[in-house]
């Protein structure tokens, strides 16, 4: 419990000492001028006692970056590409800016001007949804110290940031995909086709292997991915489980795998490699292949990932109900394909008030 002693200062006049324990039992004291103050601060403590709240100040001194060393190797929940993405940018952007900040000194005041200096033009520049994932990072961090009780509350949450613009996507039509599989490498033909067709991401592009390929059954089973995390492949499984999924494929497609296949490979053989026959780096693939590729069909600027926007408007435009294209497409949720892609579903609006005009009575 607190308690509150009364004690004269050489200068004769009064002042009143507030001491109390820890909750690790070692004792503490805070002076005031004022005993109404010093009252006021000991019901504070009695209260954060009681509520398990009462933090030792002295914990707080840790900063930002020790405490980083000590947090993050305890993250255990993120996938290998995540992980590597959180740690360059709290060594890019976080560390530098806070990393000498002792976690008890953090201001929202500092926080809200270094957020606005990542996205200028003289600081960092980065766009908005980049900017939201780097606060994030630096968010979970200062909220495990409250966790831990080092610090009370966390200044970083709630923190305004840029609002997200939704980025325009862009769709091919299927004659501009067969353009750009007959202009990449003949190696990459069926890459393109799958990918524009088939609406497989990259990373479940590049893990499919011959084993997950039913050619007579016009199908590719979805069950791994690979990634590149720091110069350094790595296989898993897809981003979630609704990405665990079978993906129809025409039989034109199924011909220009047909073209790849050879006695020589074994089922656990990537289907797609690199010219020496090892796993594809996205980044070299990008700049070896892809690049030249779109600017030879003219279809620049063309990011990979569009091939799977196209193949989910081609399947729209098909007839696929948004039901059939969220599982062909891996999403969670109905909700994701209406979000992303509602816009190309034709209106029906004109047949509905065709039927509504027949509810007119017929007196």
């Amino acid at each position: 419990m607190a308690s509150i002693l009364e004690k004269r200062l050489k200068d004769g006049s009064r002042a009143y000492l507030v001491r109390f324990r820890t909750a690790d039992g070692e004792e503490r004291s805070k002076q005031f001028k004022r005993k109404r103050e010093a009252e006021a601060y000991a019901n504070l403590v009695e209260v954060d006692r009681r509520a398990g709240g009462l933090i030792d100040p002295r914990l707080g001194r840790i900063t930002v970056g020790e405490w980083w060393d000590r947090w993050w190797p305890t993250v255990a929940d993120l996938r290998p590409s995540t992980r590597a993405r959180d740690a360059q940018y709290f060594r890019t952007h976080v560390r530098p800016a806070f990393g000498d900040t002792p976690l008890g000194k953090l201001d929202r005041t500092s926080i809200r001007k270094w957020v606005a200096d990542l996205g200028s033009q003289s600081g960092s520049n980065l766009a908005p949804a980049t900017i939201h994932k780097v606060v994030q990072v630096f968010n979970k961090l200062v909220t495990a110290a409250v966790e831990d009780r080092l610090i009370p509350h966390n200044p970083v949450a709630k923190i305004p940031l840029p609002k997200i613009e939704p980025q325009e996507m862009r769709f091919l039509t299927s004659d501009e995909v067969w353009k750009l599989a007959d202009a990449i490498d003949p190696r990459y033909r069926a890459f393109v086709l799958v990918a524009g067709f088939g609406g497989l991401r990259l990373g479940e592009l590049l893990g499919l292997r011959w084993e997950n390929v039913y050619l007579e059954a016009q199908r590719i089973q979805v069950l791994e991915t690979l990634v590149d995390v720091e110069a350094q492949i790595e296989f898993g499984p897809p981003k979630t489980r609704a990405s665990l999924r079978p993906v129809p494929i025409p039989s034109f497609v199924v011909e220009a795998l047909q073209a790849l296949d050879s006695p020589e490979h074994s089922a656990y053989d990537l289907v797609f490699r690199s010219p020496k026959g090892q796993p594809i780096r996205p980044a070299l693939f990008r700049r070896r292949f892809w690049t030249p590729a779109v600017r030879k069909a003219g279809l620049e600027p063309l990011r990979m990932h569009d091939l799977r926007h196209t193949a989910v408007s081609l399947w729209i435009a098909d007839g696929a109900h948004p039901k059939q294209v969220a599982a062909l497409a891996g999403h969670t949720s109905v909700s994701v394909v209406l979000d992303r892609y509602g816009h190309l579903y034709p209106s029906h609006h004109a047949d509905l008030l065709e039927r509504m005009e027949r509810r007119r009575p017929s007196a």
